[in-house]
């Protein structure tokens, strides 16, 4: 994974906004067809990195593409609507974060297989509104209360909110950057707690589900201890999925895609309490 300027995306986003280029109208156009909303939030492996291939064959060279392969629990539903960078509600399509983890090569993530499954379950649900916020390579002091991605987060979730839609889930996967210090695997459980009490406060939702998952790789030696200070969130209403087992992908890092579709029906399951 490599590491990258986090802010370039979210200024480019702003730039848009200012420009003139993004209108009320645009965010209204589909606003009161979505019912249900869910924020996805972390870093890379919800951002998705399924089917993206490294050409290089030297050590530390990045050439990557994705190979655009969209299995069907993945395909696009006229049912499961995007907030785009620009904060328009778009049809749902691979890759999810295409034009917000602007400086990475994104694919396929859980967040479709996850609304999908959601939809095929609970058909009577309503139109599922997705609002993508991860970033890749971000450490969780990098989510702080307050910083930028925070901000642009809540930003979105509430602008995605203007319409009669509901929040109805925070679906969060993050911790393989906080795995290289002792100090920051130590410090994990505490900045995350106060992370998922920050969200619940800025958006009013004292009981917003959090469905966190389990990190399955690590950028350091101490993987042990974020997976622990995962499982042992002391705060009501979160939900733990855990990804450990699930395929992995040659650079030891990133979910496969069959392993991201595997994880959005397991997000899903988590979600409708299966």
């Amino acid at each position: 994974m490599v590491y990258r300027n986090t802010m370039l995306p979210y200024l480019l986003l702003l730039l848009l906004a200012h420009a003139g280029w993004v209108t009320t109208a645009d965010l209204a156009t589909n606003c009161s067809l979505v019912k249900n909303i869910f924020i996805l939030a972390g870093q890379s492996n919800i951002s998705g990195r399924g089917g993206v291939i490294n050409h290089s064959l030297r050590p530390g060279v990045i050439n990557q593409s994705w190979d655009g392969v969209i299995p069907r629990e993945c395909e696009s539903n006229p049912s499961i609507l995007r907030l785009s960078g620009g904060l328009r509600w778009v049809e749902a399509q691979e890759p999810l974060h295409k034009d917000i983890d602007v400086n990475n090569t994104v694919g396929v993530g859980p967040g479709m297989p996850f609304a999908n499954t959601v939809l095929k379950k609970d058909p009577s649900i309503g139109v599922i509104g997705l609002v993508p916020c991860a970033v890749g390579g971000t450490s969780i002091t990098e989510w702080a209360p307050g910083g930028f991605l925070y901000k642009e987060m809540i930003k979105r979730t509430k602008a995605a909110a203007r319409g009669s839609g509901k929040i109805r889930a925070m679906l969060w996967y993050q911790g393989e950057s906080d795995t290289k210090t002792l100090e920051d695997a130590k410090m994990y459980k505490v900045r995350l707690e106060r992370f998922f009490k920050h969200v619940r406060h800025d958006l009013e939702l004292p009981n917003l589900q959090v469905i966190q998952v389990g990190i399955a790789t690590a950028l350091g030696p101490y993987i042990e201890l974020v997976r622990e200070a995962q499982r042992e969130i002391n705060i009501g209403n979160v939900k733990y999925v855990d990804a450990k087992g699930l395929q992995i992908g040659p650079d030891y890092t990133h979910l496969t895609t069959a392993a991201q579709v595997h994880l959005g029906e397991m997000l899903a399951d988590a979600f409708l309490g299966n």
